[in-house]
């Protein structure tokens, strides 16, 4: 990606752009993002939340339930609902992009299928995907560039942590 590339809602209510390319790319079939999207998967990139620049209207946060217990907040379109991004955890500094607001999203194919343990029977997958039935280990997945901008965002994070 050599400029940024701009998102947005369905209704054109809120525009965003993103700065800088997903550190990864998930395409995730779990029945949460199934159910939550009424599809038969999403397609995530991951970013630095830093990277992610809004340039009209401000989303909504919907707080989800998970499994683990701890908070899914889901930014929204209060007008039209389209999911744009997630922060699983409340991290504030990461963001699961939903790569299919963007306006050109074929520019990120998926580096990995995850959760393919409930993946629709009838969604074939590319030949030579990498596939997980659930999660993987991100240190032996990632390329050693995006676990490099991964830990910086983590530890600038925490830099901005307050005791």
């Amino acid at each position: 990606m050599s400029e940024a590339i701009e998102g947005g809602c369905f209704c054109g209510r809120i525009r965003y752009r993103l700065k800088r390319r997903p550190m990864f790319v998930h395409c995730c079939h779990c029945r949460d993002c199934q159910r939550q999207l009424g599809s038969a998967f999403v397609i995530n990139g991951l970013v630095e939340a830093e990277n992610l620049e809004l340039l009209q209207g401000e989303p909504v946060i919907v707080t989800l339930s998970t499994d683990s217990g701890r908070p899914h907040d889901v930014y929204r379109c209060a007008e039209c609902q389209s999911a744009l991004w997630s922060d699983y955890g409340r991290r504030k500094w990461l963001a699961f992009l939903r790569l299919a607001t963007l306006d050109r999203p074929s520019e990120f194919p998926p580096d990995v299928h995850i959760y393919t343990r409930s993946k629709l029977d009838w969604v074939p997958l590319p030949a030579g995907a990498r596939v997980f039935d659930a999660y993987y280990d991100t240190q032996a997945e990632w390329p050693q560039e995006s676990l490099e901008r991964l830990n910086e965002a983590r530890a600038k994070a925490k830099g901005q942590a307050k005791p």
